[in-house]
């Protein structure tokens, strides 16, 4: 385990912590010396990867976690306070992606991801806020994307979820003096988003985009880039691409 200063003994909470760029930011904080605390739908992956964690010389718990009901983020939060006695940094990286033409009226699709992307956030948001206020400190990442700075055909809905996001960072950010606030905005990364899109063509243009897709270890590290700053300093927003792409 490598230790880095300002990650090493940070409590960390991660939403959407069972693949992806969740998982390997669970990975890399917990390496770094981080206390993660996992949460997910799929609770054998995260007891899996807490597993992991601890076998490779790290802290990290997980619970059960629905982002889109109000009251289990909320008892998340409490979890992870109550699991390692306060809350450094939240995560917000749950989110999903099927993407449609607005043509196709795939409505409870799009009503998913209002859900997720922009409810899931202001959900984790309304349940650290008070936690974070009331020690005096705090940062809270929001994951975006590349999405969230430009709209293509099909992506209309995943698009203005993700300017939500990042709209609603910076109001949080102007908002408080205590907390720090960061986006992070991959470009196209390895995750399981694409499994989501039920439209066959749509699927298989962002199967052949993903082909020069990055590793999320890529976006954990900047994740953990924005963590590690000393307090005063506030990363306002990454954003990573592959080289490889102009999107």
């Amino acid at each position: 385990m490598t230790r880095v200063d300002n990650v090493a003994g940070k409590v960390v909470a991660i939403t959407g912590a069972s693949s992806g760029i969740g998982a390997a930011t669970a990975r890399l904080l917990g390496a770094q010396g981080a206390l993660v605390v996992l949460g997910a739908r799929r609770t054998d992956r995260l007891e899996k990867l807490v597993a992991e964690i601890v076998a490779a010389g790290g802290k990290a718990a997980c619970r059960t976690l629905d982002v889109t009901d109000r009251a289990d983020t909320a008892a998340f939060v409490d979890f992870a306070k109550a699991a390692f006695g306060q809350l450094d940094v939240l995560v917000n990286n749950a989110g999903v992606m099927p993407l449609s033409p607005l043509s196709a009226l795939k409505l409870d699709e799009w009503d998913r991801m209002i859900d997720v992307n922009i409810r899931g956030v202001l959900h984790s948001i309304a349940a650290a806020l008070p936690v974070m206020e009331g020690q005096g400190f705090g940062q809270i990442i929001n994951i975006s994307s590349t999405a969230g700075h430009r709209v293509i055909p099909t992506a209309a809905v995943y698009c203005g979820t993700k300017f939500a996001v990042g709209a609603i960072s910076e109001g949080l950010r102007q908002e408080s003096s205590k907390i720090r606030v960061t986006i992070v905005s991959p470009g196209v990364t390895e995750s399981e988003l694409a499994e989501t899109i039920s439209v066959p063509e749509v699927r298989a243009r962002i199967e052949e985009f993903r082909k020069i897709s990055l590793g999320a270890d890529a976006i954990a590290r900047a994740i953990s880039y924005a963590i590690a700053q000393p307090a005063d300093v506030d990363v306002g927003e990454i954003i990573v691409r592959p080289t490889a792409t102009q999107a």
